[in-house]
């Protein structure tokens, strides 16, 4: 139950991290068809205003490789998407 005059923010956010490109559709595709809204780099509202990140596991690994071009070329391809596409990580990724 929500309090009058009381708003979610993006201070606080659920993250579920999946395992490959059809979880995490779903998991997206779950919040954003039922009358959610998307935002960038993975993350999306539900219909109460909840913040979500949708994080498939190879973008976390790709963030962090320990080489830094690799993990820049990840982290730059990220910016320019709502939901992550996994391919478009990998790819970013080695070059």
């Amino acid at each position: 139950m929500t309090r009058p005059g009381v708003r979610h923010n993006w201070a606080f956010s659920f993250q579920v991290a999946t395992q490959d490109q059809a979880e995490t559709d779903r998991y997206w595709h779950a919040i954003i068809d039922s009358g959610g809204q998307a935002s960038e780099c993975g993350w999306c509202q539900d219909k109460w205003g909840i913040s979500w990140q949708i994080t498939p596991q190879v973008l976390i690994e790709a963030i962090s490789d320990p080489d830094p071009e690799a993990a820049r070329r990840a982290f730059e391809a990220m910016m320019q998407m709502d939901k992550i596409d996994i391919a478009t990580i990998e790819a970013a990724r080695r070059g």
